[in-house]
């Protein structure tokens, strides 16, 4: 059979849940940990939302646990909220109900501008850096034990 590539710069939706889909089936194939996760209630949604008095966000968290891990996606607060303790309480409280949840440990990316040292304070330690990603920063892995 013989076969040509095709290019599209203007992207494919077919094409990438094709892709995804037979990435899926080889993950599922190899591996105990992702056939599982893909059952229901295996992703446990963990989300955590700051609100005013008049029920508006302010700021929050979103995460998931998964395989014994937290992992933090979003992170922002208001800049009124921060440096006052909001976010270490935020983040406490992910950690706390992730335990009662089964973590073991939690896992965060973030970029040089943005949380690094915040996630430090808190004893992540970062595992990886993609240095000039974007250009003139770095983007970090940070990893904790629960």
């Amino acid at each position: 059979m013989e076969c040509r590539t095709e290019i599209s710069l203007a992207g494919n939706p077919e094409f990438y849940d094709f892709l995804t889909a037979k990435l899926k089936e080889f993950n599922n194939e190899q591996s105990f940990h992702h056939r599982e996760k893909r059952k229901e209630g295996a992703i446990q949604p963990l989300h955590i939302m700051l609100k005013d008095d008049e029920g508006s966000w302010r700021g929050g968290l979103t995460a998931q646990v998964l395989w014994g891990w937290l992992e933090i996606g979003y992170f922002w607060l208001e800049e009124e909220f921060r440096g006052r303790g909001t976010g270490s309480g935020l983040l406490a409280q992910a950690e706390e109900l992730a335990r009662q949840m089964g973590a073991v440990r939690s896992k965060v990316t973030t970029f040089s501008f943005q949380a690094r040292e915040f996630y430090e304070r808190y004893g992540y330690e970062v595992v990886g850096e993609i240095e000039d990603y974007p250009p003139g920063s770095s983007y970090y892995f940070l990893v904790k034990k629960l």
